[in-house]
Order: structure tokens, then C-alpha cells, then sequence
């Protein structure tokens, strides 16, 4: 059932300005490990991972890519206004509307938007020595905000005109600009789907030489892509955290990535809530087809739908009605959106284990590592203050197993 009031005030801690990693480490893996063993906390280092494992693990990685979302461009007047580009709108699939030739329509966050009442937006841009300009005009808008059309006449992509003119959106805690070294260290090694406003960070501490010892150690991998919206910033601003309106994220599996998980007997590892709140939500698409035979995935995994799942329910049963009707209907790519939920009370079917980097005061990500751990995140937390872990985006890991 959905969790009863849940009050925001007891996922709060003391976050000192300073433990905010603002930077990368020079080395993506030599990051510190906070190791929790269902109530046992030790310490060591990213590298070393394999060390902690679980025997022949499945580790679950979200392979989405963050694009250059934040793109500047002018008034007539010379105004600066700056357009984020949240997720498409027309075309509204992801792949659609980075190729989109011409124009295309996004759903947008637009800076110093009091000062953009109407008319065009323009900025120039430079492809085969010749000199063009794409154009922004105000669309008509969604339920959850402002839409801006973009049109250009180059023989370009929309996605190549993001790489042209586009910034990395780091996220806004950490307090500067986008650097160059956002360009390559706010990526994971292993993304390949355009899509995410901000980067899966769990994921940002494995190297290709990391993976492959972990591969010759025996850890098998499965990937699914969750483009990470920037939802994933919202604090918790009602004092009931069951009051907080999950944002929209788009997912999409594949029916091997599925069979991976169906036919994996040990213990499956998912690198971060990204990628949790994706395997999760295929055990709704797998119920959905168990009770009504349709998967429904024009329709987002409700907030607190997983929590009307009987306990009786298996992981197992459920990944296997959805691998059935993959099957049966020839569906090798499922695309669909989630909003769920995961706090306190919430049954984890199909993960394991938790790779994740330290988070926010009263975040969502904060309830669901408390969900993770039986309610016991304090004691983490107090231990990574205490002892000189780094935190949030750029920060220290932490892999925790129940």
C-alpha cells in the first residue's frame, strides 16, 4: 500500500558547503567507497570494487547520455535569454526529435523569461564554412509549462545543432559554469543514448579498464536507458513527502536487457537510482500485463503504482509476463515513462544491491536510499560526514547490500 505521511523533516542533514564536490577527481575511479553490509559500514576505494561484490554479480547500468542542453540566444534587443532544453515535445520521441531536420518543438525551462514576452530568438552558428542562424519562437505550451519551435535551414540534426551551440547542464549546486572537463567526466565511459539532462552519477566512477577487470572477475552486465530529466534536482517541498508530485522520465528497455535480468539467478546490482527506478518500474509493466494482458506504455508508471503490487508477487513473475509479451509481439526496444516513487515501505523485486553517490537534503533519491536500507541512511551518512567522503554529483560512492 502507498506509504502513510512521511515526514520531509526526518531526511534532513547538516550539508556543509565545502563536502560539495564541485569538480571531478583526477581519476574517475580513485573516488572513496562507502561499503554498507546491511548494517555494517566499511571503507575502500572505487577501483577496488570487485573486492566488495557479490559472487558473479549483474550489474545494471543506465547507458544514457547527458546532451548539451542550455543553449543562449538573443532578443533583437541584444537581451541574452537562455533556453534549457528539458525533453521533446514534437516530435516527442527522444531519437525523432535529435534527428529532426528543419524544426522541432521541445519542452523547455527559459531563463529570464519575463523578459521574452514574444518574438523570435535567433543565434548563429558556423557548418561547412558557411555561416546560419536557427531561430526560437514560443510555442503553445504543455500542462507542465513553456514549449519554444526551433527552426534552422542548415543541412544539420537537431542533436548536432545541441553539440554546435549547446552547454553541459551541470547541475545547479555546484555553483559555476559548465568547464571543459564537464564535456567528458560528466559522462559515464559506457553512455550511448542521447537523451538526459543530467548524468546518471553513479555511473561516472567506473572506467573501460575497470569494467573489464570486473568482467574477468566474473560480473556479467545489462544496460537500460532512463534519460534523467531535470526533475531529479526538485527538493521535497511539502512537509508529507507523499504529497510531492513525481516528475515524468523516459525509458527504454530492450527484450535482451529484460532476458538478462529474467535469467540472472545471483544477485543483480543496479548502478544508480537512475537505473533502479527503471528495473522497478519494468515490474509494473510486468503486473500490468499479468492483470490486463496490455503492458499500457502510453501511460507512466504511476507514483505510487508498484506499492499495489500483492507481496506474494515475484520479481521473477513479473519480469517474465513482460519478457512473454516482448516475445509474443515481436518487441525487441520497449519504450515507456515512469513516475514512480520509492520511499520508505517500498518492496524492491528485482534489485539487490545499489551502487549511488551521496545526495541531497530532503531529495527523493534520499528516501529511496532510505527505503533501500530499512530506514537505517542516518548512520551512512553520519559516517561519510565524519570521515571525509565528497558529496553529490562529483562526489564519493557508496554501495550498498541487504
Amino acid at each position: 500500500m502507498k506509504p502513510g505521511q512521511i515526514d520531509i523533516s526526518q531526511y534532513d542533514y547538516d550539508l556543509p558547503d565545502g563536502r560539495i564536490a564541485r569538480f571531478p577527481l583526477p581519476e574517475r575511479d580513485s573516488s572513496k567507497l562507502l561499503v554498507w553490509r546491511d548494517g555494517d559500514i566499511s571503507e575502500s576505494v572505487f577501483s577496488r570494487i570487485g573486492d566488495d561484490l557479490p559472487e558473479s554479480p549483474l550489474l545494471i547500468f543506465n547507458d544514457t547520455r547527458v546532451i548539451r542542453a542550455r543553449i543562449m540566444m538573443r532578443k533583437a534587443t541584444g537581451a541574452v535569454i537562455e533556453i534549457f532544453c528539458l525533453e521533446p515535445h514534437r516530435p516527442a520521441d527522444y531519437e525523432r526529435s535529435l534527428a529532426a531536420t528543419g524544426t522541432c518543438e521541445w519542452k523547455c525551462i527559459i531563463g529570464n523569461s519575463k523578459k521574452w514576452k514574444e518574438g523570435p530568438l535567433t543565434v548563429g552558428f558556423t557548418h561547412d564554412g558557411a555561416t546560419f542562424t536557427m531561430t526560437a519562437r514560443r510555442g503553445a505550451g504543455h500542462a507542465g509549462g513553456p514549449t519554444v519551435v526551433f527552426s534552422w535551414d542548415a543541412a544539420v540534426t537537431f542533436g548536432q545543432l545541441l553539440e554546435i551551440l549547446g552547454r553541459i547542464p551541470i547541475p545547479p549546486y555546484l555553483g559555476r559554469e559548465s568547464d571543459a572537463v564537464d564535456e567528458t567526466r560528466y559522462q559515464t565511459v559506457y553512455s550511448r543514448h542521447d537523451g538526459s539532462v543530467a548524468a546518471p552519477t553513479a555511473g561516472l566512477h567506473f572506467t573501460d579498464r575497470l569494467l573489464e577487470r570486473l568482467t574477468a572477475e566474473g560480473a556479467s552486465r545489462a544496460e537500460v536507458t532512463l534519460h534523467v530529466g531535470a526533475g531529479t534536482f526538485l527538493p521535497v517541498k511539502e512537509t508529507d513527502a507523499t504529497r510531492h508530485e513525481m516528475h515524468t522520465e523516459h525509458f527504454t528497455v530492450t527484450r535482451a536487457a529484460v532476458r538478462s535480468l529474467l535469467g540472472f539467478s545471483g544477485r543483480r546490482i543496479a548502478v544508480g537510482t537512475t537505473t533502479v527506478r527503471t528495473v522497478e518500474s519494468l515490474g509494473v509493466l510486468g503486473y500490468r500485463i499479468l492483470t490486463t494482458g496490455d503492458p499500457c506504455t502510453g501511460r507512466p508508471v504511476g507514483q505510487w503504482e508498484p506499492y499495489d503490487i500483492p507481496p506474494e508477487v515475484t520479481g521473477q513473475e513479473l519480469l517474465a509476463a513482460l519478457d512473454g509479451y516482448m516475445t509474443s509481439h515481436g518487441i525487441d526496444n520497449l519504450q515507456a515513462s515512469t513516475r514512480i516513487m520509492i520511499a520508505p515501505g517500498y518492496r524492491f523485486r528485482i534489485t539487490d544491491g545499489l551502487v549511488t553517490n551521496f545526495h541531497q537534503p530532503k531529495s527523493t533519491l534520499l528516501l529511496l536510499v532510505s527505503a533501500f536500507t530499512g530506514g537505517r541512511w542516518q548512520a551512512i551518512y553520519r559516517h561519510a560526514l565524519e570521515n571525509g567522503f565528497r558529496f553529490l554529483s562529483y562526489g564519493d560512492s557508496s554501495l550498498l547490500l541487504r
